[in-house]
């Protein structure tokens, strides 16, 4: 300063610019400096409304506060650059704090969920034998006596009718009592019923049977297959079987036999054995070793089925199979107790659930999902 004395407009100017960029440093965001740019710069503004009066001075005066005014002007719009660009490094400094992700330590492994086994082995054994062209085929738990006894050729006194192995529902109006169906099989007469042959299906769904210990549940799950055309025949059902086996327990080769047996609905009736090792306690080798596991039952239909199904034995045969769902997955993943695959432990199907992520394949592996 020159030590003269400031004129009266010029410490208005000084006072303005003081306020000014001290409301300007206090703003907090955006918005406020946009406020404080338009009172200050804008058409209405205090430093427009002064430049406006610089017509009014005398020469004398806008010598001196003309470039006052303009330098107010100028410093104010710099600072207001300024300040927004402060802000705007303020909030990215604060948006990659607050994303910030250490790369140097491994990943966590973050899991929500897991496929159950038993919808894991469905997915595996839909899988196989759709590669063998086995078409899918759906039916009711609730079923009547005829599909679930009479036209699979069970007779009237036979044990299956009876309430310490099968759950009936009350009587209806007519005096018929439905069950819960006790196998898979009733889908094979329905299936038949519907469909002319050539007939290459497989159903899986529930099953229910007053039975409950390590190895059986009153409610379980069961595949059945069925094949009724003109020329079918017993070493068809068993190479469907042993490539099944195969492919199910992953394994290059299979040794199986045939023991007779007695079903209802087939008639030869045989159980198929697979070669096992079972040397090591608590492991199951498929394929190897001097033990024997039964795996199913199997058989050719019966004639009487054939004719409850309205096709003619003379001119139609086939064979059908039937096998437990949850058994294949104990066997396979190694469960010892099947009453835990319906406890409801978090634990138990975190160990051994599947991921999600992963659905099963021939090409890629059935068991590529696990873990």
């Amino acid at each position: 300063m020159d030590g003269k004395p400031q004129s009266p407009a010029t410490a208005d100017v000084e006072a303005l610019e003081r306020d000014l960029l001290a409301r300007l440093d206090a703003a907090a965001d955006e918005a406020a400096i946009e406020a404080l740019r338009v009172e200050a710069l804008g058409k209405q503004g205090s430093v427009s409304a002064l430049m406006k009066s610089l017509g009014g001075m005398s020469p004398a005066e806008r010598q001196v506060m003309g470039p006052r005014l303009n330098g107010l002007k100028d410093k104010l719009g710099e600072a207001i650059v300024a300040k927004k660009a402060s802000l705007a490094e303020a909030a990215l400094e604060a948006r990659l704090a607050a994303e910030r992700v250490d790369v140097t330590l491994p990943p966590q492994r973050v899991r929500i969920g897991a496929i159950h086994p038993i919808s894991a082995v469905m997915e595996e054994v839909s899988a196989i034998f759709g590669q063998m062209g086995f078409a899918l085929e759906e039916g009711p738990d609730i079923e009547t006596d005829f599909h679930n006894f009479t036209a699979l050729n069970f007779p009237p006194r036979h044990p299956a009718r009876d309430m310490h192995d099968t759950f009936f529902l009350q009587a209806d109006e007519k005096g018929e009592r439905k069950v819960l169906r006790t196998h898979t099989s009733p889908v094979q007469v329905r299936t038949m019923l519907k469909q002319k042959p050539p007939i290459r299906m497989v159903c899986m769904g529930r099953t229910f049977r007053c039975d409950s210990d390590a190895t059986h549940t009153p409610m379980f799950h069961q595949i059945e297959g069925l094949v009724i055309d003109e020329t079918t025949t017993m070493a068809d059902l068993k190479g469907v079987l042993m490539a099944f086996i195969k492919a199910y327990f992953e394994v290059d080769s299979v040794e199986v036999r045939f023991r007779p047996h007695h079903f209802p609905f087939t008639e030869p009736s045989a159980e198929m054995d697979v070669r096992c090792d079972r040397s090591v306690p608590g492991q199951l080798k498929i394929g190897e070793g001097d033990d024997w596991l039964e795996i199913l039952g199997c058989g050719m239909v019966h004639p009487n089925v054939l004719r409850h199904c309205g096709l003619d034995p003379e001119r139609y045969q086939g064979y059908a199979f039937g096998m437990g769902i949850d058994r294949l997955a104990m066997l396979k993943y190694g469960a010892p107790d099947l009453r835990d695959f319906f406890g409801s432990d978090v634990r138990w199907l975190q160990h051994y659930g599947f991921s999600p992520y992963l659905l099963p394949g021939l090409a890629a592996g059935l068991s590529g999902g696990i873990g």
